[in-house]
């Protein structure tokens, strides 16, 4: 689970957790965190997802941060954006109208602290150890009363290898002790779901709102 993991999920294009439309929990939860147009919005381990373009028309600031410069510049490259790239360091930052990129180690890039966090794909992109550094530099980058809109797995982790890895409910309350948080939804996958068809007893898909006290 080191960097070299995702650069060669990405050179060979193993992207399984990638989707190529809006994803509806974002198009149906967002409003729940009551997000202005001049909220700054962070999506960590953004990739090359098209919610970062569902949230730029919504939003004024929003920014990404990749790990992998494939997908940086393979989601610039797909909507016809030319952004306008900045060597920072170990790092390069794409911005293209309302959307900033910073393609770097989520752990060292340097932000602003933010209003609203969407998470669909980085905590359960982490593995167990990882989890609580994770959530405590995310927590650094958030304004206190901030938002954060999270997205989590729940099936049972003995019966598939991952990443995307499961975060119980348990985990994802002591993560974040001290936050106000509420289960949004709780989405129990069927057995035509391609998760069960593969042998898992049971599969969820979690919605989470955040708010940072």
């Amino acid at each position: 689970m080191d960097a070299e993991f995702w650069h060669s999920r990405w050179a060979e294009n193993r992207i399984g957790f990638h989707l190529d439309d809006t994803n509806p929990v974002l198009t149906q939860y967002w409003p729940m965190v009551k997000a202005t147009r001049d909220d700054r919005v962070l999506v960590p381990m953004c990739g090359k997802s098209v919610d970062l373009v569902w949230l730029a028309q919504k939003h004024n600031n929003v920014i990404g941060i990749e790990l992998s410069d494939i997908a940086v510049r393979s989601f610039f490259a797909e909507h016809l954006y030319t952004p306008m790239v900045t060597a920072i360091g170990h790092e390069s930052v794409y911005a293209f109208d309302e959307i900033t990129i910073h393609c770097g180690d989520y752990f060292s890039v340097r932000i602003d602290p933010v209003d609203v966090v969407y998470d669909r794909a980085a905590l359960i992109a982490m593995p167990k150890n990882m989890r609580e550094m994770y959530v405590e530099r995310l927590l650094s980058l958030v304004k206190k009363g901030g938002r954060i809109l999270l997205v989590t797995l729940d099936y049972p982790q003995e019966q598939l290898n991952g990443p995307p890895f499961s975060v119980t409910s348990d985990e994802v309350r002591r993560l974040f002790d001290g936050c106000n948080i509420t289960l949004l939804a709780r989405d129990e996958k069927d057995e035509t779901h391609p998760r069960r068809k593969n042998g898992l007893s049971h599969f969820a898909e979690e919605t989470w709102l955040i708010e940072v006290a």
